[in-house]
């Protein structure tokens, strides 16, 4: 069961503010534009200001943890802004980090870097791998390492380190925890082999061109790594501790993107969930009992624990120096401005792991002696391991009462890690009162050992003054019957393959009669049952196609074919079983794969079944070839 523990942070501190720091990227001018300088300038380490675009001659200053300028370094960003809340993780506590910004702002390269300058990411794995070897051998805690990597694309969640799953799920347990059923966990045991799942995974995410950057993220990209820590000696408590590093797809403004098509739609998708991070953060700051909306978006619902919730987070705002950039910069500044005033209840997750007893071996064992049904070996070999552990009705009670006895221990020890300060003298009577029937349950017990001795002593006198048994059995044992000798084998049945040769047509009689609806229903069983000669059985499906001319069928094919590789959309929507949003995925598939080589290359395209396919094959040849 999952214990809740208070957080307690040099005093009695059970809250954690969002901490935001806002990195400021270099000023890239282009000569073909006009260089009208930068528009944000920082005054130090923690303010900054941008030009007021109401009136040019005045500025708005902003106050944040921390300000990173355009010479700050990714150590730099590292040391100041992320590892102060590493070591929560290894205490069972919940960390993020997520970085936030306009397109083209650098939020990808704060978060991976290159391989010169890695960023907040490798990073933070490195130092995770560091604090656990830090750790005394002699602590009686072992540590494992998982990590899990996923995008959210078009509002789908999947997974990176499995390309080929589907749209994962979002689940929340009985103790709200965010769950994602089917989601791939590797164990990671050093840096190295995070890097070798991390490296193809990210290639797996799902990027593009636009007019502000050569290389957009479409997705919004979340690495977990989950450190399980567990104690080596019962009571075996687990603590579980996540890290949260999330690379947030940048707002974009349509205008200056040049989106179309697949890239229109993906923007929508982003900046939609981005519109509702921001009015989760517009509610949580109202101080009101007003709804969260974290179920409006797949990215509120898996940030739900670090903006509202009980994780240490650090959010990085990355801003653009350009004026074009005037007003994504601004958004952004008011943005990271309304997180900073959010508070977090951090706790520690831990599981007490009950041990398993032997109550019903025992109990099963002592029922099993009294009675007279068991084996006579098995009752001889019982009899000689109880002469030796010396235990007789007294160790079967000893077995019986012991796991109350540590029920109600566990119980406790869990009742006394959850309870509260003001609680602690209830706690400590019902602790005293347990001690003392401890104590009278071992007096108890120690009566029952005197007694079982004395009986054992009067039976092994008995058995030495009689010498032979006051009754025999001359009986012959009984034996089992030879079932096998006595009986004959019964014959089995063997049933013959239906075959086609020895159906007989239906002779019609000389009153023709209506068929009823049962005789046609056992007709069309029995068809589905005969298999064809050939052994195929879509030959009606295609029947259609070999009563049309063959030259007629390749040209309606051809002109088919001709439609979905140069066709607009409206020429699209044009075609048979073809509506508006198969249209769209279609020129979606068109402009990421090319042309389509064949008509069954249409199986691709997102939703368009084989079924489906034939479909619309029949209708739009027997179309072409009308027109």
């Amino acid at each position: 069961m999952a214990q809740r523990v208070a957080v307690s942070d040099g005093g009695n501190k059970k809250t954690s503010r969002v901490r935001v720091a806002v990195r400021l990227r270099p000023y890239m001018s282009i000569p073909d534009e006009k260089d009208e300088g930068p528009c944000v300038r920082g005054l130090d380490s923690q303010n900054l200001e941008i030009i007021n675009w109401r009136n040019a001659t005045e500025t708005v200053k902003y106050h944040f943890d921390v300000f990173h300028g355009e010479q700050t370094t990714q150590q730099e960003v590292f040391l100041t802004s992320v590892k102060p809340i590493l070591p929560h993780i290894l205490n069972g506590q919940n960390a993020s980090v997520f970085a936030y910004g306009p397109t083209g702002a650098g939020k990808t390269h704060t978060m991976l870097g290159s391989a010169k300058e890695p960023g907040v990411i490798p990073r933070a794995v490195r130092e995770v791998f560091n604090l656990v070897k830090a750790k005394d051998e002699g602590e009686e805690w072992d540590y494992k390492i998982g990590m899990s990597y996923l995008e959210i694309y078009n509002e789908k969640v999947l997974d990176l380190l499995s390309p080929n799953s589907q749209d994962l799920p979002i689940r929340e347990d009985k103790d709200k925890n965010i769950l994602i059923p089917g989601l791939t966990h590797t164990i990671i045991t050093s840096f190295l082999d995070f890097d070798k799942h991390f490296v193809p995974a990210t290639l797996n995410r799902t990027t593009a061109s636009t007019k502000l950057n050569q290389r957009s993220s479409r997705s919004h990209a979340i690495l977990l790594i989950k450190v399980v820590r567990t104690r080596r000696v019962p009571p075996q408590r687990q603590q579980t501790g996540k890290l949260y590093l999330v690379d947030l797809a940048g707002s974009e403004d349509n205008r200056r993107t040049g989106n179309q098509g697949i890239r229109l739609k993906e923007s929508g998708a982003i900046n939609l969930s981005l519109f509702t991070l921001s009015k989760v953060v517009d509610s949580l700051n109202s101080g009101s009992a007003v709804r969260v909306p974290y179920r409006d978006s797949k990215l509120t619902r898996l940030l739900q624990d670090s903006l509202g919730g009980s994780a240490h987070s650090v959010m990085i705002t990355n801003i653009a120096p350009e004026y074009k950039y005037y007003f994504d910069t601004f958004s952004a500044l008011n943005f990271a401005a309304k997180s900073k005033l959010i508070v977090n209840k951090p706790f520690t997750r831990e599981t007490v792991a009950v041990p398993v007893l032997p109550v019903k071996r025992a109990r099963e064992e002592h029922e099993a002696t009294g009675s007279g049904t068991e084996p006579q070996k098995k009752r001889q070999k019982e009899e000689k391991k109880d002469e030796q552990d010396g235990s007789s009705p007294s160790a079967h009670y000893h077995s019986l009462s012991e796991p109350s006895v540590m029920d109600r221990l566990i119980a406790l020890e869990k009742l006394m890690m959850g309870c509260q300060d003001k609680d602690r003298l209830s706690v400590l009577k019902d602790v005293a009162q347990s001690r003392k029937e401890i104590q009278e349950l071992k007096e108890k017990q120690r009566e029952f050992e005197s007694k079982a001795k004395l009986f054992s002593q009067l039976a092994g006198e008995k058995s030495m003054s009689k010498q032979e048994p006051s009754f025999k059995n001359n009986i012959a044992p009984l034996q089992r019957k030879q079932t096998n000798a006595s009986k004959p084998n019964k014959q089995q049945a063997v049933v013959q393959p239906l075959q086609v040769s020895r159906l007989q047509p239906l002779q019609q009689p000389a009153v023709v009669k209506k068929q009823s609806v049962c005789v046609k229903k056992k007709e069309k069983k029995l068809s589905n049952l005969v298999e064809s000669p050939e052994g195929k059985e879509n030959m009606q499906e295609n029947a259609w196609e070999s009563q049309l001319d063959t030259s007629l069928l390749e040209q309606s094919r051809q002109k088919i074919l001709h439609i979905l590789n140069s066709g607009c959309l409206k020429e699209l929507k044009a075609l048979q079983q073809i509506g508006d949003k198969k249209a769209k995925l279609i020129l979606g598939w068109r402009e990421i794969h090319g042309h389509f080589t064949k008509l069954e290359d249409l199986i691709k395209v997102e939703g368009m079944t084989e079924k489906r396919f034939s479909s619309f094959m029949k209708a739009n040849i027997v179309s072409a070839m009308g027109n």
